[in-house]
């Protein structure tokens, strides 16, 4: 579908159903104490709802995650034989390699050619542009 049909779908299909949602948080809200756990959840909802409508507005949002969920399963998978990486600097070190890596992928780089590239130049590189080594502007130099 295009942005417009499938924006469209969603006012026909979709908008009732967050409204009739939306309702009923509302009522259910006006139902339990202030300090709940299930007022909390429910505060949690109202307070992000035009977040969580947004595809309501945008034909070009997405409904769900579960592309950026699929992006990051390796690193949740990996979480727990990451545990032991030296030291917290360590593992902050390998929480931005692995960013790094997961950028230029997502920018249709090759990750080992970007960062060898971007490693080789960053010793001579000007600090003043070092925003064209980031992964989304990154053009090889060779």
């Amino acid at each position: 579908m295009t942005t417009q049909e499938r924006l469209a779908r969603r006012h026909l299909d979709a908008r009732p159903l967050w409204e009739t949602l939306h309702a009923w948080l509302c009522l259910e809200r006006s139902r339990v104490p202030d300090c709940s756990s299930t007022a909390k959840a429910l505060n949690y909802s109202l307070n992000a709802w035009t977040a969580l409508t947004q595809n309501l507005l945008d034909g070009n949002v997405n409904v769900d995650n579960n592309h950026c969920e699929n992006q990051i399963r390796p690193w949740a998978l990996g979480r727990k034989a990451w545990l032991f990486a030296g030291s917290e600097l360590a593992g902050q070190r390998a929480a931005v390699v692995m960013s790094l890596v997961q950028s230029a992928k997502l920018h249709g780089h090759d990750p080992w050619a970007c960062l060898k590239d971007v490693l080789t130049r960053l010793p001579t590189h000007l600090n003043s542009r070092i925003d064209e080594l980031l992964p989304h502007i990154w053009q090889s130099a060779g």
